[in-house]
Order: C-alpha cells, then structure tokens, then sequence
C-alpha cells in the first residue's frame, strides 16, 4: 500500500501557497486535522464596502490528467481516507482535491435534474430516467452508470406541496464503469444525497432534539444518538407508496447489499456524497452499513460532506470512529448550517477544565471525521456561503473569487440572515430553492 507521503509528490506541479493566501488554524486545533482557505488580512486603509478578492488554496491548475487518475489507481485507500487524510489536507493534496471536487460535480447532478415546475407531472421528482439522467446533466463521461433512484419523506404530519406526505427524490445510487475501475483502481459504489428542497425536509432540518438511533435490533445501542428529523427522513415509509418503495433506508440497504454481492470477490469501495441535510443522510447510510456489517467489515466506506450540519451526540461520532466510517468534511466557515444543530452544546462544550465532564454531555452534538475549511463570504448574496457550486469553484480555483466587506462583521450578517430564514415562510423558501436552481441551470449549462 502507497505511503501518505508519497501521495504528496504524486503531482509534476505540487500544490503551493501564495504569498497571497493564507493557511487559517484555528487556535485551538482538534485531533482531526484542519485546513482552512482563508482570506487575506484587511488593510485599515480600505473603505467600507470596498471589494476585494480572495486566493483560495491554490493558484490555477490545469484539468485532471491521465497521468495523475493512474497514480490514483495505486493510492485511492489513501485518498478515501484510510490514514484519516493525514498530511493530505493541510495542504490540501492535489490528487485528494480532485476528487473531492468530482464527487460534487455528482452530487450536483441531483440538483440539476430536480423538477421544480408545479405544472410538471414530475414536480418535485427527477426529471429524467435512471439511464440517461448523467447524459441530460452534461455528466456523461463521469463514468458512472446510475442503478437506482432514492425517494425519501419523513413522518412529520404537517401541510406540504401538493398537500400530500408522500416520498420525494432525493437522489441516486450508481457504479463505477469497467473503463473507470482501471483509472480509480476498484469498483467504487457511489450513493449521492441532494440538500433540502422541500418544506417537509425543511422542516425535519429544524427538529434539533436527539433520539437513539437503533438501527440494529440485535444492539440497539441506546447511547448512539441522532438528530430526530434526519432519522424520520431516512427510515419513514411513505403512506402512499407511490413508487412502490418503503423508507429510504429500505431503498438503499436493499440497493448495496445487491451490489456489493454483484461485484464480489472485485477490489470494492463505498462512498457517499451529499450536500447539506444530504451530508446527513449520507453519514446515517455509512453508519447503518457499517453496523450491519453489510459491507463484510472491509470494504471502506467513505462520506464526502459538502456543507454538512452536525448529525448526532459524541457517542454517534465514537461508534462511527469504532466502525471505520471515515468521513471529510468540506466546510466553509461562514456558513451557519456547518455550526447546527448544537450551536451552544457541542463537542467543545463537554468538558470543563480539560478534565470534568459535564452532565449534559450525553445531549450534545458531535461533528464526525476530518475538517477541510474554506473561508468564503460574498456580502451582496449571503446565500453564497452555504451553495455547493461556490464550494466547488472555490476549489477549483478557475478564477478568484470576488467579495466584499462592510464595517460589520462578516459572520453577524450570516447569522442573521440565517435566523431571518428561520421563519419558515413557505413562499419565501420555495423561492430561495428556486433562486438555487435557477443558479444551476445557468452556471452548469454548457
């Protein structure tokens, strides 16, 4: 198995730190490591308002090259986390980079084949066929053949579009083709999550209180906690049975034990990719299939989290590190969802003094897996610091990044524009989702 340290010199161009950028550390570091994109200093002699432009990790680099996908073919456990990314991410490792970036471009891909025209018989659903969606998405040569749609709802009794509690799409399970096996180097079995869309979900985003998971009935594992409303969204039955199909977890356990048997005795990964409450139902499938044991206890399972919010309480993240879940968390800093839920009780509230656990512990929340931190704010579209395409473009670093700064501290503004958000205004909610594809449509189109 190759070294971590050979993986840093696997590029001809090693990635570099301008004089112009700056590698943030937080003053206090966690065991996991942390990279952060940070901005450069403010000069006192700018004005208010004044526009400035941000360096994100490095300097512009050219497309991904054969070369560099066949050195990934010897590396790929590394790259999906064995070593827990350990000198990969500060600074971030070239190779490591890339495919941070191609799992996003997928999870895009549930973005832009959403349907979110009313008059549309397919409103709220995916707009093309399992076959063809990569195609319609300008996604065809990804090397990925999509094996299955996932729907999700929740058992929250609430009005919603339609006025109906019926299953959505939320996304997909796909495998990796013949040619892509020779490039990564096994046969990678890919689930992608999109964020929040619905009011429904939006909704179940919002229930902040924990309940035990219990999702193996020969360990329950009382201790093993979860936010309440992913767990709805992931194990409820939609009463309609509209497409036939029970819980979304019943969808997906069924899904990748039928791969994972298929493509026995093949070199095999698992990895999961979401944005946002995707993260969270990504990190929910990777803990099921470890604790069932579904991947044989060997085929890695790896989460990829694009602006992921906490999911459940320390003892959630301690049997998730038990079972080898590895996850990389791509955050940005100002992004209010990455802080939720658990802004006061968290996994930097539960000791006092470095010593005395405190008693509320066991009712906090816990990120799980490594950090990777960027730091992007654009005043003029607050909406910005949690939109999976400005992560991306950030770290594909095609041109700087543009923001502006005011008197006001930069992370006040989000936080008020979040809890602004809070209010749950149907309206307004469906026009922010529809702002956000619109935004796909536009930017993504070729």
């Amino acid at each position: 198995m190759a070294s971590a340290s050979f993986i840093t010199n696997l590029n001809p161009n090693p990635l570099t730190v301008s004089s112009d950028t700056q590698v943030y550390k937080k003053p206090k570091p966690t065991s996991s490591s942390v990279g952060q994109v940070k901005l450069p200093e403010w000069s006192s002699s700018l004005s208010t308002r004044q526009s400035v432009t941000a360096f994100p990790v490095a300097p512009k680099l050219a497309p991904v090259k054969s070369e560099t996908r066949s050195c990934l073919a010897h590396v790929w456990r590394e790259i999906q986390g064995s070593n827990n990314w350990e000198n990969l991410v500060e600074p971030l490792n070239p190779l490591l980079r890339d495919e941070i970036i191609r799992y996003g471009e997928l999870v895009t891909a549930c973005y832009k084949a959403f349907d979110f025209d009313p008059n549309s018989k397919r409103y709220l659903n995916c707009k093309y066929g399992k076959n063809t969606i990569l195609k319609e998405v300008g996604m065809e040569e990804s090397g990925y053949e999509v094996t299955k749609y996932i729907y999700a709802t929740s058992d929250i009794n609430v009005p919603i579009q339609y006025g109906e509690c019926c299953a959505r799409w939320i996304g997909y399970v796909a495998v990796s083709s013949d040619d892509e096996v020779r490039k990564l180097g096994r046969r990678d079995l890919l689930v992608t999550f999109r964020g929040t869309v619905t009011n429904l979900e939006w909704i179940a985003n919002f229930m902040s209180s924990l309940t035990p998971a219990r999702l193996d009935p020969s360990n329950p594992r009382p201790e093993v906690k979860v936010e309440s409303g992913f767990l709805s969204l992931y194990t409820s039955e939609d009463s309609n049975r509209r497409f036939g199909f029970g819980s979304c977890r019943e969808q997906l356990l069924s899904e990748v034990s039928r791969l994972v048997n298929k493509f026995k005795g093949e070199e095999v990964s698992i990895t999961f990719a979401g944005h946002s409450m995707g993260s969270a139902l990504a990190l929910l499938l990777a803990y099921d299939i470890a604790e069932l044991g579904l991947n044989n206890r060997n085929i890695p399972l790896t989460v990829y989290s694009f602006a992921g919010p906490r999911v459940g309480n320390p003892g959630f993240k301690e049997r998730c590190e038990e079972l080898g879940v590895k996850v990389l968390r791509v955050v940005n800093v100002n992004d209010p969802i990455t802080k939720l839920p658990g802004v006061l009780f968290n996994e930097n509230f539960r000791v006092w003094g470095g010593r005395y656990e405190l008693p509320w512990s066991c009712s906090c929340y816990a990120h799980v897996g490594v950090e990777l931190a960027l730091d992007f704010f654009k005043m003029q579209n607050p909406s910005c610091v949690h939109d999976l395409e400005t992560y991306i473009k950030l770290l594909k670093c095609p041109k700087r990044v543009q923001v502006q700064r005011d008197e006001e501290d930069l992370m006040d503004k989000a936080r008020e524009w979040f809890f602004n958000a809070q209010k749950l205004d149907r309206n307004s909610w469906q026009n922010a989702a529809k702002n956000i594809m619109a935004n796909f449509n536009i930017r993504f189109s070729g």
